[in-house]
């Protein structure tokens, strides 16, 4: 017995990055020691990486507590520091002498800049570099080093891990330097600060639109944080604020008021010229939670490609279509690329530095490159598969087949594997090459689902014959939402998402060994979903690859190579009546569902989530014959709208009113109710479709006496326009 409590701890399989008991050395009097009661004393090895973990758990709606909780159960609690009791000066001071140090900040971009800013203070060589696990709302710089989004699930030793084998880069970070503007007379000066709220920045610096939404938020978050203690409401925050600044159009005159000089060269005729209401200086990729306003890698002609490593500042004018279109993969106007930058202001004009707002008095900045920081950036595992080291060993094909699962069956049972598969539903099977990657999996994935929706034909059910059995079977036609995502099934003990900005690092072998499982949070569960065994394949030559798939006749000779030429369809006769209205809302049956077009009715958001889980239904008729959507965006309720959206199937997003033939977007626009509109058309809702008087959402809102409305809407439906071409021309 002694000797077993006597057997030193292996440490497990993290032991490259736990900081060992060993190397905590207890102080005799901790008041010389700043307090602490322990100093580190570490024994050099090359095959450590001792890991430092700071966590903020304010950031992204106070997800940090379970993350702060997880990280203390995983690695030594002495290595893990919790920035709401303190500051992460005091532990970088503790470890600075660490060797291979590595740090990982759980908490927004803010956070790993404060990180940043505290190494600079201490100037550590060498600076340890820094990993990021994104908790915060826009998460940019998490992007641009591969980290993602936005935590969901994803397991602590898989992100141990990553930490691990991740890659060190070099990130630019600049200065900003501000002075009076020595053009204007000290009686000129208007009200604003005559200070920017950080002097450095990381990931980008922008004044005008975008910082007058971003200082809103930021007041309204001062003055009432109960409010804003959760991503989606942050996130909600914002579009309106957007929404607001641009009926109001208060940055309309910005370009009247600045004066930018790049490395000498004056911008500011173009400026004025192309009247800019925003002007962003960009370290990164990544903008405004994900977008790319430099633009695409391979679509520069006259530039560079954008790189955070290269010295090089990218500055960047928006006008307010330009701002719009950079949700559906449009870009700024390219100005410049620079080393630095002279910016002069003339009046008092909202502005940020990575996120961080205020309303700047008229002033001189100069922007100019401070150094470069070490950063970890998650790197295309292909240590976790053997078979993907050893290129002999990777096989030409995968036959894999596609399985669906609902979010209430995700929720359910993502920690038992067994009861989640046989939840699934099968939905087609895919032969794709050895080394695919998940983001080139999901396009194929996207194409097989569209060629089983040109078989439906858009009818309720369809019916495959398989020459085979000889047996009908009925396959689901219902499409995939936009926001389904990839589970991991195989790398750890239970699923859990795949972040989509982080397709392109995993490969198909790592989360699959015969079937791929996929999340649908839109998903409707439904007693006819099936697939029969002649389900069709969607094969990948290895040769042509993806681009191929766009050339019609090899198309139609990859699917008939497939087996969707050997089944025949065939419909009964109930099937072939429209797929209409009334079929789809049924009346309240259960207890449950009355309960849900009560809490409807009343707006009570928790009565309305509470039944829904207990099982009720939202495709019901709700007052007047019409769906629920219907009645939440008559009568405003925002909240309601938004859950409906998340949890409800999409054919209620543009389904008609049986008696007016008017959609939720038109009931909203004729109350002239604003949020609730911006919800609706963010959620993709038909700007174009009219009611049974002809006319469009549009159209309603001017004749109930909204023309800012109206030209809202019809801007929005003009950019969607936009953005339709702008895709077609990119395929």
């Amino acid at each position: 017995m002694l000797h077993q409590i006597e057997e030193p701890c292996s440490l497990g399989a993290h032991a490259a990055v736990i900081v060992p008991p060993t190397w905590i050395i207890k102080v005799k009097k901790p008041q010389e020691n700043k307090g602490r009661p322990f100093v580190i004393k570490p024994i050099s090895s090359p095959l450590m990486k001792p890991l430092l973990v700071f966590v903020n758990p304010k950031s992204g709606g106070n997800q940090g507590t379970k993350v702060l909780q997880m990280f203390m159960w995983y690695l030594n609690p002495r290595q893990v520091f919790d920035l709401s009791q303190e500051g992460p000066k005091d532990a970088l001071e503790l470890y600075r002498k660490v060797p291979n140090l590595r740090i990982l900040a759980c908490g927004g971009d803010g956070t790993v800049g404060w990180i940043l800013s505290i190494l600079d203070e201490l100037q550590l060589s060498p600076q340890p570099p820094v990993g990021v696990l994104p908790l915060g709302t826009g998460n940019d710089l998490a992007r641009t080093l591969n980290w993602g989004g936005g935590y969901t699930d994803e397991p602590v030793s898989k992100i141990l891990c990553q930490v691990e084998d991740g890659t060190i880069v070099q990130l630019d970070r600049w200065n900003l330097h501000v002075e009076r503007n020595p053009d204007l007379p000290p009686e000129e000066l208007e009200d604003g600060v005559c200070k920017l709220p950080l002097n450095v920045f990381n990931n980008y610096f922008s004044l005008g639109f975008d910082a007058h939404v971003t200082l809103e938020f930021h007041e309204s978050r001062e003055a009432n944080p109960e409010k804003f203690n959760s991503r989606f409401r942050n996130k909600m925050f914002y579009a309106g604020a957007a929404f607001s600044d641009f009926l109001q159009r208060s940055s309309r005159d910005l370009s009247k008021h600045v004066k930018v000089v790049c490395d000498g060269t004056d911008l500011t005729p173009k400026i004025q010229e192309l009247k800019f209401q925003c002007i962003v200086f960009l370290n990164i990729p990544r903008y405004c939670a994900g977008t790319m306003p430099w633009g695409n890698p391979g679509d520069h002609h006259d530039f560079e490609p954008q790189r955070h490593d290269d010295g090089y500042i990218e500055v960047i004018g928006f006008t307010m279509a330009s701002l719009a279109a950079l949700q559906v993969g449009g870009h700024g106007e390219r100005l410049h690329q620079c080393r630095e930058v002279m910016l002069l202001t003339y009046k008092s004009i909202p502005m940020q530095v990575d996120g961080e707002p205020c309303r700047l008095a008229p002033a001189m900045i100069r922007i100019s490159l401070r150094n470069q920081a070490n950063m970890v950036q998650k790197s295309k595992r292909r240590t976790s598969m053997p078979l993907l080291n050893d290129p002999q060993s990777v096989p030409d094909r995968l036959r894999i087949r596609v399985n669906k699962i609902s979010l209430q069956d995700y929720e359910g049972f993502h920690y038992d594997k067994e009861k989640l598969r046989e939840a699934s539903i099968p939905l087609g099977i895919l032969v794709v090459r050895g080394d695919c990657d998940l983001e080139t999996c999901r396009m194929y994935i996207d194409r097989l689902q569209e060629d089983l929706q040109s078989v439906s034909s858009g009818f309720q059910r369809v019916h495959y014959q398989d020459h085979e059995t000889s047996f009908p079977r009925a396959l689901s036609a219902q499409r995939l939402s936009p926001r389904w995502c990839f589970l991991d099934a195989t790398s750890a003990d239970r699923f859990y998402r795949i972040d989509r900005s982080q397709e392109h690092l995993h490969f198909v072998m790592e989360i699959s060994q015969d079937e791929i499982f996929i999340l649908d949070p839109d998903m409707v569960l439904s007693q006819q979903a099936g697939t029969p065994p002649g389900m069709p394949d969607l094969v990948v030559e290895q040769a042509s690859g993806m681009t191929d798939w766009w050339n019609p006749a090899l198309r139609k000779r990859m699917l008939s190579d497939s087996g969707l030429g050997m089944v025949t369809p065939f419909y009964e006769d109930s099937d072939l009546k429209d797929f209409s209205h009334s079929r789809v809302l049924q009346s309240p049956v259960s207890s449950e569902d009355h309960a849900i077009l009560q809490a409807v009715i009343a707006g009570d958001l928790m009565k309305l989530i509470e039944s829904y889980k207990n099982g009720g239904s939202l495709l019901i008729q709700g007052p007047d014959h019409c769906s629920l959507l219907h009645y939440a965006a008559k009568t405003g309720n925002g909240e309601i709208v938004k859950y409906i959206l998340d949890h409800g199937p999409s054919e209620l997003l543009d389904m008609a009113d049986s008696e007016t033939g008017e959609t939720a977007l038109h009931k909203a626009a004729c109350q002239r109710n604003r949020a609730v509109c911006q919800l609706l058309v963010d959620a993709g809702a038909s700007l174009r479709k009219t009611d049974s008087k002809g006319k469009t959402p549009q159209e309603r809102a001017q004749q109930a006496g909204d023309p800012d409305l109206a030209a809202y809407l019809e801007s929005r439906q003009n950019y969607k326009i936009i953005g339709h071409e702008d895709l077609e021309t990119a395929v």
